[in-house]
């Protein structure tokens, strides 16, 4: 079962998760942007569930920023690390609660809960079932509340197209079905460096979201430096880059070409 795969990953890399947004500049682009997006689209205040929030990273600038936050994952290895750093972090007040379940099954929540709705980094990804997919769509517009935000980011296909040829991926030549598999149709069951993933395509994305929400923006939340790792680290280390950098990152991130390179991408939505 693709979603014991998950789990286990998870439970296995629940430190790195924690580190990975801001482990190095790279990886703190998608954080910051969707950060940055986060603050233009939030409402001022409210309740804000965090679907698949893994350690809490985001959870906690929310909470920071004075919203009561719920925290959902599937790993209760993950939710460990989270509860240690909202404490340390010192804003347990603002975490109303912290739940071990599936974004596919939010039944616990009833209908019009929440003022504002994220699930970051790719939960939605790790839902190979096309069905279960549309499922957990459903679930996150039920329980937001009418004219609410939802945020919601995955792993973008193009990009492990391009980062396979960058990368020189081993599975190109030793496992040509299943890289063929993965790149033209998005569905990967594991086994070669990461967990079970359906990599999207941005008409897919918001296939699923247009009827019960009005889609206000697409994000590539790499952007334009997307696949380029260790080029953009290596230049956004010298302070006088980083200002134009970051304002022609946001310039163009929302391009529907930038958004569909992404190695992950954001949408952005309200519910009708």
């Amino acid at each position: 079962m693709t979603q014991n795969l998950v789990r286990e990953y998870y439970a296995r890399s629940a430190l790195y998760e924690w580190r990975r947004l801001v482990r190095d500049p790279y990886h703190r682009l998608e954080f910051d942007t969707t950060m940055y997006f986060l603050k233009k689209y939030l409402p001022r205040r409210g309740i804000v569930l965090d679907a698949g929030g893994g350690p809490g990273r985001y959870t906690i600038e929310l909470a920071k920023m004075g919203y009561e936050v719920v925290l959902l994952d599937l790993t209760p290895e993950v939710l460990q690390i989270a509860r240690k750093k909202i404490e340390k972090e010192k804003v347990t007040k603002n975490v109303r609660e912290i739940v071990c379940s599936s974004i596919i099954d939010l039944s616990a929540f009833k209908s019009n809960t929440f003022d504002a709705v994220i699930c970051l980094g790719g939960p939605l990804s790790h839902i190979i079932n096309r069905k279960k997919r549309k499922r957990a769509v459903e679930e996150l517009v039920r329980i937001a509340k009418r004219k609410a935000p939802l945020f919601v980011s995955v792993i973008g296909r193009l990009a492990v197209c391009m980062n396979a040829v960058v990368y020189a991926w081993p599975e190109m030549l030793t496992a040509p079905d299943v890289f063929r598999k993965y790149t033209i149709k998005g569905d990967y069951l594991g086994g070669y460096g990461f967990t079970a993933c359906h990599f999207y395509s941005p008409g897919e994305l918001e296939e699923g979201f247009e009827k019960k929400t009005k889609i206000l923006k697409m994000v590539g939340l790499e952007g334009i430096f997307s696949t380029h790792r260790r080029e953009y680290k290596k230049i956004i280390r010298q302070e006088k880059y980083k200002k134009i950098l970051w304002e022609t990152h946001l310039k163009t991130c929302t391009h529907p070409s930038i958004v569909g390179i992404s190695e992950h991408f954001m949408l952005v939505a309200r519910k009708r």
